[in-house]
């Protein structure tokens, strides 16, 4: 359903000529087209959001490095994609949403050390993909459990 969406937003830009959210657009179909060649399924909702969140995420880390080199141009770019990907993601949830599900998610699996945390990720991982940026949960997790 969400790659239906994508790929009518694909026939829409095309049609009003939009060629920079065109190109935005196809970029995220071919990450997920990739991703069903290479693993030779259909992808469906979740695993899309996966695929966008990923791609969402390397546009930080490039926007980043381009604004380290000085082109601000590129990031500006970068920065216009995320926004075109993040219409695709659900809402973000706030820190203390974030938190709140962590801490459910560390008494439902029972954690109590950093040996847990692979349990506890794996139950945060389905509700907050696409959501929140997972490094910053993972971090909050590893804070927690480290208490």
């Amino acid at each position: 359903m969400l790659k239906q969406r994508i790929q009518d937003d694909m026939k829409a830009a095309m049609k009003g000529g939009d060629k920079r959210r065109l190109g935005a657009v196809r970029l995220a179909l071919a990450a997920i087209k990739q991703r069903e060649v290479d693993e030779r399924i259909e992808l469906d909702d979740s695993q899309v959001l996966a695929v966008l969140d990923k791609m969402v995420k390397q546009r930080r880390d490039s926007i980043e490095q381009y604004q380290k080199a000085g082109r601000d141009e590129l990031a500006e770019q970068e920065q216009y994609e995320i926004g075109v990907l993040q219409e695709y993601l659900p809402e973000a949830l706030g820190e203390e949403e974030i938190a709140a599900l962590v801490e459910e998610a560390i008494g439902e699996s029972g954690a109590s050390t950093m040996r847990d945390m692979g349990r506890v990720m794996g139950l945060l991982k389905p509700k907050l993909q696409g959501r929140a940026d997972m490094g910053a949960v993972s971090a909050l997790v590893r804070k927690r459990l480290g208490s």
